[in-house]
């Protein structure tokens, strides 16, 4: 099936994300649109993209946009204490028996630090979502599937990619997996976390044109999409099945569309994931607190309002901007452009679109009020910005119902807008990515291991329903990792600390699952472990908003075991 033939990647469709619980009757209002049911929890229907318009969001739902998400990147063994817990007897962990579920850019396989000593590949398989071919995994409808055999056979020849043509042009997944998981390379001082490992990989495909348009996403940026990822997703966790190993995912991309209160479809599904026995879900918080695209607002009583401004910058073509409030309160807007045009406030009804041209503006702005959001309860006003102004836009907030609950604007995360477009008043707190708000999953900030300083772009808690999230902060400041010249270079950032704990949690259910010792382990003994066994400063309170419950340290994780304090 060619890809125009496809609706799964064809560019003449798009995609609209159900929730499926087994319920064929969602499908009938769409006719005879072609379906792909992902998994018990979601399915897609596809419809011609024409059908996609400034109206989708009031005729379709927020929650059936699917959302769009980016990577969150831009010594550390012995700061977590694996050195010194492997000199301990039968705590010589190294991730072996387990596997590590690399979603993201794809991976460079040839890279002798994901091979065995006798040159055979550590890579289980690789679904290249990006491939069309005749192969692709079973139940999944497009990409290429390539088996552990075909990687080894690929690794003997003199063209690997004949063989096996996937490719990570990005190196972002080849670094998150090299981290985690990569052989040692004493002359390059490297040594990834759990060497032991065996990797599950999925090359995401790039979001569709009409999806990317409608939120405005710059052509330039890595963009994935909420379908594609939730797909990958069931096809690691089935690989784990049919192999009948335990696995982590390694959750190192995120968005910031969402409710930030872990309701969303995919978080949702990633706490379920998170449940099962012999599973590790381990997600990077984002590096949004130093960036300026949070505002928190309360309106006075005595004004009547509170006032929003934002500065956006030189030469930004579009961007969408998403105001929630809580319930019971009910919240509304009105604008004024830099320029000094006054749109008068926009009473909000149950659900209403509304487009905005100005007179002395070229810009466009298209409105959704959605008193209640089908997936959160509360109310979210989207905001699409078509060719905005540069300058201070002024938005006048109002919130019915007297209660001073409060309401947050969260405008794109990096990558998908200009950093000279930001709030005045800015909030770093509640900045934590979509994922990272989701309940049970492990959420990682970064820090810097050598002066025990939080990095400063860290996504910081809580959620925005005060939930405690991040748990823990791991090493992600100028470490180590893999290149695709099979070189080394540092990075930086929570895409870093999410990769290292990926390996911390491997070790954890080596030792629980695979030694016997925990058979019944999931996500949630292993936060349990790590929050314990984390290393907290005297004099500071924890759970907070910027460390959670303190720093990785898995020595102090198995000594406690030892000691019988757990």
């Amino acid at each position: 099936m060619t890809s125009q033939e496809n609706p799964i990647i064809s560019e003449d469709f798009a995609d609209l994300l159900l929730e499926y619980a087994g319920d064929i009757a969602i499908f009938e209002p769409f006719g005879s649109a072609p379906v792909n049911i992902i998994n018990d929890f979601a399915a897609v229907v596809h419809i011609p993209v024409q059908q996609m318009t400034s109206n989708s969001v009031l005729e379709f739902g927020y929650a059936a946009i699917p959302s769009l998400f980016g990577l969150v990147s831009h010594e550390s063994l012995e700061a977590s204490g694996i050195f010194r817990l492997r000199n301990i007897p039968n705590f010589d962990l190294r991730g072996q028996g387990v596997l590590v579920g690399i979603i993201d850019t794809g991976i460079d396989y040839t890279n002798p630090i994901f091979q065995n000593s006798d040159k055979t590949t550590r890579i289980v398989s690789i679904w290249d979502q990006t491939i069309v071919s005749e192969n692709p995994p079973e139940g999944r409808g497009y990409g290429t599937d390539f088996a552990r055999e075909q990687i080894n056979q690929a690794l003997q020849t003199e063209d690997p990619y004949q063989v096996v043509p996937s490719r990570d042009e990005n190196g972002h997944g080849t670094m998150v997996a090299g981290i985690a998981g990569g052989a040692q390379v004493p002359e390059s001082d490297f040594e990834g976390v759990a060497p032991g490992v065996e990797f599950v990989v999925v090359k995401l495909k790039q979001a569709k044109k009409y999806l990317r348009d409608f939120f405005f996403i710059p052509d330039e940026a890595v963009c994935y999409q909420e379908t594609d990822l939730l797909s990958a997703i069931e096809y690691v966790l089935n690989t784990s099945v049919i192999l009948q190993k335990p696995i982590v995912l390694c959750i190192a991309l995120n968005t910031s569309q969402s409710a930030h209160d872990g309701r969303g479809m995919t978080s949702s599904y990633l706490s379920t994931v998170a449940t099962r026995s012999g599973t590790g879900v381990v997600v990077a918080a984002g590096n949004e607190g130093n960036a300026r695209r949070h505002y928190f607002g309360l309106v006075s009583s005595s004004v009547g309002y509170d006032v929003v401004e934002l500065n956006v910058g030189e030469n930004e073509k579009g961007f969408s901007m998403e105001l929630w409030g809580q319930s019971p309160s009910i919240f509304s807007i009105d604008i004024l452009s830099p320029s000094g045009e006054y749109i008068p406030r926009i009473t909000a009804v149950r659900n209403e679109n509304r487009e905005i041209n100005f007179v002395f503006e070229i810009t466009t702005i298209y409105i959704d009020y959605r008193i209640v959001e089908s997936e959160s309860g509360d109310q979210l006003i989207l905001m699409r910005f078509s060719n905005p102004s540069p300058g201070i836009w002024r938005f006048n907030v109002y919130e019915r119902g007297n209660l001073n609950i409060g309401f947050h604007i969260w405008l794109p995360m990096e990558g998908f807008i200009s950093n000279n477009t930001f709030f005045i008043r800015s909030d770093p707190y509640t900045t934590i990515l979509a994922l990272g708000n989701a309940q049970i999953p492990v959420t990682i900030t970064a820090y810097n291991n050598a002066d025990d300083s939080l990095f400063i772009n860290s996504s910081k808690g809580y959620t925005r329903l005060g939930a405690v999230k991040p748990n823990i902060a791991a090493p992600g400041v100028n470490i180590i990792g893999p290149t695709l010249d099979h070189g080394f270079k540092e990075f930086t950032g929570t895409s870093i600390s999410c990769s290292h704990t990926a390996g911390v949690v491997a070790m954890i259910l080596e030792w629980g699952v695979v030694k016997g010792n925990l058979l019944g382990m999931s996500t949630i003994e292993i936060n349990k472990l790590l929050m314990r066994g984390a290393r907290r400063e005297v004099g500071v309170e924890y759970p907070n908003r910027d460390w959670g419950f303190g720093i990785l340290d898995i020595y102090n994780v198995f000594d406690s075991l030892r000691s019988g304090a757990v």
